[in-house]
């Protein structure tokens, strides 16, 4: 922040001066101050020898330079060597994410993610461009309008296929088996993520889907909830279904955590600075739903989906089935810099109630049920188990020392089709094993 006021109000070259002879300033009172670390002095000679660089850079470089445009790209470069998560946005990047986290915005419909440094398709969203226009999970995207997409930031690409309703993108991917790259034309639409689907299954069982955890997804999940569970047919069990679920606003996984706990730690969160380190615990609020539950998860449940699953197991309030999940424990804070732009930092890992750290590990199932497919006709379905896990990912952070032991909705007629007990093995699995809860409640009586 301190570098883009000083280049808003001197020259470039002023600064590069500045910066010199500060630096110099420095090592030569390090001479006289021993108290000062080896690495101090080691970064601020790192700090003389960057301002040099970029001064070479300026002068001598065959073309003209824009020095905007060489900060921004030292920025960029200094962020991505971090971890995969970590960002610099300008300003309409950052505002790109702002619009996302509402749940609206003009695109194509797909989530992407950069997997061993080749920009890939994680799951086409259902009723989008993409989808229609036949994408699928692990497709790769070499070119974004004839541009290649090598060493290309998420951030970036998502501006690129983002855009005004009824104009076009074309993409360029490379999938499985083919023989030759295929280029792809979309016309970008407005794109509504649904957060929430839902509906009665077998009369009793309440089935809620979280696409992703997006701002007022607690509400959408409190709404279902009063809506199923009607006075003259309650609901005797609830299916949570998390799968594929990328994660999305850490705030959000805390409230619906709490939607179904009555008490308990929900998550807690430690980093380098004090201000990182948090604990969330459910508040008792007598609306609590207290009947048995199961949360289906795969290797695409992600980060805040990950803080539900890990709460509501380590809590013993629902039983976990499906695949080990994702593995992505932690915390990005966006730090809006002066200007417009800001700063996507991971400051923190999150912890379980019981102290687990499952950065690049995820949580494992209490019920391990691999997802199988029925037929080459679910090949497009929107629940996969063929996505890449946080530790896949180049530069990914380590986990953790464990502290302890080991938008909107979408109404009941419209979430008819996405469910498919016959093909869903794994979704039939949580409804049997609800079925036979109540059965043995019975008989034990």
């Amino acid at each position: 922040m301190t570098v883009r006021h000083l280049m808003k109000k001197t020259s470039l070259k002023i600064y590069l001066l500045a910066v010199i002879f500060l630096s110099l300033l420095i090592l030569l009172g390090l001479k006289k101050d021993d108290a000062v670390s080896a690495k101090d002095k080691n970064f601020y000679k790192d700090i003389k020898t960057f301002s040099e660089v970029l001064d070479m850079v300026r002068k001598n470089y065959v073309d003209e330079v824009n020095t905007t445009e060489l900060m921004q790209g030292a920025i960029n470069g200094m962020i991505r060597s971090l971890d995969p998560h970590s960002s610099f946005m300008t300003p309409d990047l950052y505002n790109e994410l702002e619009v996302e986290t509402q749940g609206q915005f003009g695109g194509v419909g797909i989530e992407i993610m950069i997997i061993k440094d080749v920009l890939t398709i994680v799951s086409p969203i259902e009723d989008t461009p993409a989808f229609h226009a036949g994408l699928k999970s692990g497709d790769q995207i070499l070119k974004i309008d004839g541009k290649p997409t090598k060493d290309i930031t998420i951030v970036e690409a998502v501006k690129k296929l983002r855009g005004p309703k009824d104009t076009k993108v074309t993409v360029t991917i490379l999938r499985e088996k083919m023989t030759a790259p295929k280029d792809i034309t979309l016309t970008r639409a407005i794109i509504q993520i649904k957060s929430v689907k839902y509906k009665k299954i077998e009369k009793n069982i309440g089935y809620i889907r979280v696409a992703a955890f997006q701002e007022r997804t607690d509400d959408a999940i409190r709404k279902a909830l009063k809506e199923m569970d009607d006075k003259h047919n309650p609901l005797k069990g609830v299916i949570l279904d998390l799968r594929s679920d990328p994660g999305g606003l850490l705030t959000q996984a805390i409230d619906v955590s709490d939607i179904f706990l009555k008490s308990g730690i929900i998550v807690s969160t430690r980093g380098r600075v004090k201000a990182a380190e948090t604990t969330s615990t459910a508040v008792d609020d007598k609306t609590e739903i207290t009947c048995p539950m199961v949360v289906l998860v795969n290797e695409g449940t992600a980060s805040a989906a990950e803080i539900v699953a890990g709460a509501l197991q380590d809590n013993r309030r629902a039983l976990i089935v499906g695949t080990q999940t994702f593995g992505k424990a932690s915390v990005q804070t966006v730090i809006p810099i002066e200007g417009g732009s800001a700063l996507k930092l991971t400051t923190a890992r999150y912890y379980t109630p019981s102290g687990r750290s499952i950065q690049a590990e995820g949580i494992t199932p209490d019920i391990k049920v691999p997802y199988v497919k029925a037929s080459e006709d679910t090949e497009n379905m929107a629940i996969k188990d063929e996505i890449m896990r946080e530790k896949d990912l180049k530069g990914h952070i380590k986990p953790g020392k464990d502290e302890g032991t080991k938008s909107d909705e979408i109404k009941a007629k419209d979430a008819k089709d996405a469910l498919d007990l016959e093909n869903d093995n794994q979704l039939r699995t949580a409804v049997d094993i609800l079925k036979s809860w109540d059965i043995m409640k019975k008989n034990l009586k």
